[in-house]
């Protein structure tokens, strides 16, 4: 050592630089090995090429990487301060931060579905601390024995390549291994070029397994979650959004939430045709006299019948065809009848609007009454709002012109103070006419005489609501993953993803942004200061995220059938 200290610079600088080669060429085999966690999480390739190509890539993507960390890390350091303890120790400490870095991306990715990013952090955040919190001591225990184990494994290469140096210098497979990568790392990127123009799925859907890959199209890793007919794949560009597997069976009320004591209050949704402006909100919270919960980020993106839909069934629209097929009762019905409480659909319309009457039907059969009134004289009574039979009542306004639906709620509220037992009011606006309404927020007003007022910060949508009302007012504690996506708006304690389909697309909403996603891959959002929709970058996280969203209900019925 006191012989080699006493070298020149540029000898001492050249036998480090050689012994960080083998290092780092150990690395690559240790990342190589370590990056199987992501191909025995996915489902194999069927085709000769498709498996070709999971090699190819497996080998060179993963060498590239980890010789990237020695070409932007390692080799800049070595060049400044080329001191052999201390490069060695940067070098162990640098390749086990590499590798630790690996594991969790391999953890987050069987996980979430996706890898490392910034965009995604609140639910990697959210991930990590849910570990904690489950188990705090086995999480840290294992963290601490993983990182001492790869840094001693580092420690060992280091001073195995140092001691025997010269011998590896001998050695010759070394060089065709390098040269197999290299060629692999060509062969694999050609090959994809040729699968992207040919649209050979079972090459393109391998875009997301390994870290810092994401898919050229959104259209592949659609068609890799379900999303599209894969037998289908070339023609789905002008297919609608449908699961590849069957709509799960909608579920039956069981003798469970039968009421012991007789419900005394109603639910009245008053649904406007038009979004509620927040002028109109703060009317309507300046004449309640009860506890109320302001929506201030809540949605609805779909269109009139699909908006519907979410409303009663909680699940996003792309399980609407299914579930009619099914013939099946939302479980708020279901307990509507199961604890004897009447239900009744008023549509209110200044002229016979076919299109619109038609928007809506198929889900009043699920009201035991049904009216449509052209004007709200008969209804403007406080004596007969408060005669209403308990249960739920739902007051659509289908027309562009509020004042009917302004005067109609200023008669509720005012009903409400002289009425013993106060009732749970639902106020907001359902489905869409473009697609850039539908990316914009939606001001929902919530009247819970039970709740403390407040102002809901996090996500909310019409998928929400029946959880709520089962929770709240029928006081029934069915999970909610048993039958909607939905949450009870009274328990949001974390920001969270929400996302519903449209025929030619879906929509992903985040606490900050709206993004819709087209059936050709192109990402769009929503700009609140031009009111218009923006091009933006691909943010395939925040895509696998919202398909997440979406499968929660078939899913969560594949867990119970295997039960």
């Amino acid at each position: 050592m006191v012989a080699f200290d006493s070298k020149t610079y540029s000898k001492r600088l050249l036998h480090l630089i050689s012994w960080s080669h083998w290092f780092t060429f150990f690395n690559i085999i240790a990342a190589i090995g370590l990056s199987s966690f992501y191909i025995f999480s996915e489902g194999g390739p069927e085709t000769f090429l498709g498996q070709f190509y999971l090699i190819t890539t497996w080998f060179s993507h993963m060498g590239f990487l980890t010789f990237m960390t020695f070409v932007l890390i390692l080799f800049p350091i070595t060049l400044i301060f080329p001191h052999t303890r201390f490069i060695r120790a940067t070098a162990s400490v640098v390749f086990t931060l590499q590798l630790l870095i690996l594991l969790l991306d391999a953890y987050i990715y069987n996980s979430l579905g996706y890898h490392l990013n910034a965009s995604s952090s609140a639910q990697i955040v959210d991930l990590i601390s849910t570990q904690i919190q489950h188990n705090s001591r086995m999480f840290w225990f294992v963290s601490i024995v993983l990182t001492l184990f790869i840094l001693a494994f580092e420690l060992i290469l280091s001073n195995y390549a140092w001691k025997h140096l010269r011998d590896l210098q001998k050695v010759v497979f070394a060089k065709f291994v390098v040269i197999g990568l290299v060629c692999s790392f060509f062969f694999s990127h050609l090959l994809h070029i040729w699968a992207d123009a040919n649209l050979e799925y079972d090459i393109l859907r391998q875009d997301t397994v390994l870290p810092l890959s994401y898919p050229s199209t959104a259209k592949t890793l659609l068609t890799k979650y379900g999303m599209f007919d894969r037998e289908a794949y070339i023609e789905r560009t002008t297919s609608p959004l449908a699961f590849t597997n069957a709509i799960p069976q909608y579920p039956l009320l069981n003798e469970a939430c039968v009421s012991q004591t007789p419900i005394q209050k109603s639910v009245f949704m008053v649904v406007n045709d038009v979004s509620l402006t927040d002028k109109q909100i703060k009317q309507f919270k300046q004449r309640n006299t009860q506890n109320q919960l302001t929506l201030e980020h809540h949605i609805d993106n779909a269109l009139h019948k699909n908006a519907w839909f979410n409303l009663f069934y909680s699940l996003p629209s792309i399980y609407q065809e299914g579930l009619e097929e099914q013939k099946a009762i939302p479980l708020l019905f279901q307990l509507l009848d199961r604890n004897k409480l009447a239900s009744s659909y008023t549509m209110i319309h200044d002229k016979i609007n076919k299109e619109l009457v038609s928007e809506s039907q198929g889900f009043e059969h699920l009201f035991s009454q049904q009216t449509t009134l052209d004007n709200i004289s008969s209804l403007v009574f406080a004596d007969k709002l408060n005669s209403l039979p308990v249960g739920l009542h739902l007051f659509y306004f289908a027309d562009s012109n509020t004042y009917q639906f302004e005067l109609f709620m200023d008669a509720l509220l005012l009903a409400q103070k002289t009425k013993q037992t106060k009732d749970i009011i639902w106020i907001t606006s359902v489905g869409n006419k473009t697609k850039a309404t539908s990316l914009s927020i939606k001001p929902s007003l919530l009247i819970l005489p039970e709740s403390k007022s407040k102002t809901v910060s996090h996500l909310t949508s019409h998928m929400d609501i029946q959880p709520t009302l089962i929770q709240e007012w029928l006081n029934c504690d069915i999970n909610e993953t048993t039958y909607s996506n939905g949450k009870n708006v009274l328990r949001l304690s974390k920001d969270r993803i929400i996302a519903n389909t449209m025929e030619d697309g879906m929509m992903v909403f985040s606490k900050d942004k709206s993004v819709f996603i087209d059936q050709n891959g192109n990402f769009q959002s929503y700009s609140r200061q031009l009111a218009a929709p923006i091009m933006v970058n691909s943010d395939f996280p925040l895509m696998i995220d919202g398909v997440n969203f979406i499968k929660q209900f078939s899913k969560q019925a594949e867990k119970l059938n295997n039960k």
